[in-house]
């Protein structure tokens, strides 16, 4: 069986195609700058990369060359193979709480939640649709960002604001990476060997969510109505007092839009350093001892610290801690600074361990109270399993 995974962007189109019988990433790419002057793609495969400038007016330009090319380039005998296709939905709001086989209610519905994430959700809507206009009978699933989280309770998700706001609006708590924060779950399920446990699932990248996880559905998540809430993370501001969007726009003269993209896009690390978005850069300014690079990582990881701690106490306790994503994998400092200020839970890491990249680690020493892991996230994979299991496979 071979499924295609996708993730349409408003310009953009990512896929992984795997063999399902072992799991294994037969080919992936990327297809950039789609309606836009100088489009591009990318395809690995057995251990090539294949680059190539071209015009890409739509998204079903992109599927027709992806095709075309899996073909031409003997990844598959012909487009029969294709089992089925998985796509990364943003938005589901609180009416999908699992992935489906995607039909026109679906992108009904993706059409009508657009206002809860606008910049995805019709993203989502055109790779669909140029998937469906090439490969009209095979099945396709969507896979949504929000559903792990739908089984958070009123006490979790709702705001302290007017009632209304929910009930009207559907002002409330939705959560995103939930497909990431699904996959580390099903990993440390299969690691602890049972079914009730309690974790803290840390997706630390540009992006980054915290999820507090037990007996595998999610208890309470960072993100919140949308991906700004949360943690401070590479542009985006995280939690601050809602009072600042009123001030700075007298301020500086900006309408709330204006002021609330500069907090998704040029806040936390990059706002507080005035420096980068990307923790390598301001870890090595660090070295320098740049103040402001300095105070950033510190806050950085603070707000990681604090969360994790309210989680365990949420949890009333943790049987283990993962630290995912591209900062959460591969940022060594990072994730012992942030173990080192939870040392009065009983967490102690091994230093050697801790620089392992790449593969699942345990990176806690044998005393530690709590078990402490690195575990690389696949949301590409569990869309795959997911579209698998919803085709019948």
């Amino acid at each position: 069986m071979k499924i295609i995974s996708i993730n349409a962007g408003s310009s953009s189109l990512k896929f992984s195609l795997f063999d399902m019988r072992n799991e294994s990433v037969i080919a992936s790419g990327v297809f950039e700058r789609i309606g836009i002057e100088g489009g591009k793609y990318s395809i690995k495969y057995n251990g090539e990369k294949l680059q190539c400038e071209v015009n890409l007016d739509t998204h079903t330009d992109a599927v027709e060359i992806l095709l075309d090319k899996l073909v031409e380039l003997r990844i598959i005998r012909s487009l029969n193979e294709i089992d089925g296709v998985g796509h990364r939905l943003v938005h589901g709001k609180d009416k999908y709480k699992e992935s489906v086989v995607i039909t026109d209610e679906v992108i009904h519905d993706l059409d009508n939640f657009r206002e809860f994430a606008p910049l995805h959700n019709p993203a989502n809507i055109l790779g669909i649709e140029a998937f469906r206009k090439v490969l009209p009978s095979v099945k396709m699933v969507g896979v949504f960002d929000t559903a792990f989280h739908q089984t958070m309770n009123e006490e979790a998700y709702m705001y302290p604001v007017p009632y209304s706001w929910y009930s009207d609006y559907g002002v409330r708590k939705y959560g995103f990476h939930g497909t990431s924060h699904r996959y580390i779950t099903e990993v440390m399920k299969g690691i602890l060997g049972k079914d009730n446990f309690r974790l803290i699932s840390c997706h630390i990248g540009n992006g980054g969510s915290i999820t507090a996880i037990k007996d595998g559905k999610c208890v309470d998540t960072t993100m919140g109505f949308t991906p700004l809430s949360g943690i401070m993370m590479g542009t985006r501001s995280g939690d601050i007092d809602p009072s600042i969007i009123p001030y700075v726009m007298e301020k500086e003269g900006k309408n709330a839009s204006e002021v609330v993209d500069d907090l998704n896009k040029k806040s936390g690390l990059l706002g507080m350093s005035s420096y980068s978005n990307d923790m390598r850069d301001i870890l090595e300014e660090c070295e320098k001892q740049n103040e402001r690079c300095l105070l950033a990582k510190v806050k950085y990881v603070r707000r990681v610290v604090d969360y994790i701690a309210q989680y365990y106490v949420l949890l009333g306790g943790v049987d283990a801690i993962c630290f995912t994503a591209g900062v959460g994998e591969n940022s060594a400092p990072f994730r012992r600074e942030v173990c080192e200020k939870l040392a009065c839970l009983g967490i102690k890491i091994d230093l050697d361990l801790n620089n392992k990249r790449g593969e699942v680690t345990k990176i806690s020493t044998d005393d530690s109270l709590i078990s402490v892991y690195v575990v690389p996230t696949d949301e590409e994979l569990m869309i795959a399993r997911d579209t698998l299991r919803l085709i019948g496979g």
